[in-house]
């Protein structure tokens, strides 16, 4: 049974402000992506959901740098004890690899879109400057990675999310280290 007056360590607000954002966004682009590609969509549907996919892979690229340079200054609070450590080791390898595809999806968007010669109006408003050449072939490869990854991002994200609802329903901590979004920060 748990020690319902153990409050554990959690992360600073900046961090699960951005756990959040993220999650939304990541939430918010994939059924964009999936929905975006479907055939018998009016043009117009179809070039509103591409800009939002690509404004907010641009977004979740910034965030996702902006977390992981958060992390080294603000590091990730200790797990309870009760966690067991093949389990703790479990859950460092899995947000390692979300923040990895995270990176790859946004990495390879970018790629697959700059190659292909297709505009990211929010970068193009602000003069930003492509970073890759024009290449087809370029652009093939990086969507290949982006439609390749997405199913294993997609299977990390459900995992990640069932791992957090065992966790509130074991009322371990571990859930209240992130939860709430906003608000205090370590207690």
């Amino acid at each position: 049974m748990t020690d319902l007056t153990f409050r554990p360590a959690r992360y600073a607000a900046t961090s699960r402000a951005l756990h959040w954002i993220v999650a939304v966004l990541v939430l918010t682009t994939l059924p964009i992506g999936v929905v975006m590609l479907q055939d018998g969509l009016s043009r117009d549907l179809q070039n509103t959901l591409f800009i939002l996919h690509k404004n907010g892979g641009v977004f979740i690229l910034a965030l996702v740098v902006l977390r992981l340079v958060w992390r080294v200054w603000a590091p990730a609070p200790p797990l309870p004890a009760s966690v067991p450590p093949l389990q703790a080791r479990i859950a460092r390898l899995a947000h390692g690899a979300l923040y990895a595809l995270l990176l790859v999806m946004a990495i390879s968007g970018y790629i697959r879109v700059r190659a292909g010669g297709f505009p990211i109006e929010m970068l193009d408003a602000i003069g930003f400057p492509p970073l890759v050449p024009r290449s087809d072939a370029l652009a093939d490869t990086a969507k290949w990675v982006h439609g390749t990854a997405r199913y294993a991002l997609a299977a990390l994200i459900l995992a990640h999310i069932a791992a957090g609802l065992n966790h509130l329903r074991l009322r371990d901590g571990v859930f209240d280290r992130i939860w709430p979004p906003f608000g205090r920060g370590r207690v």
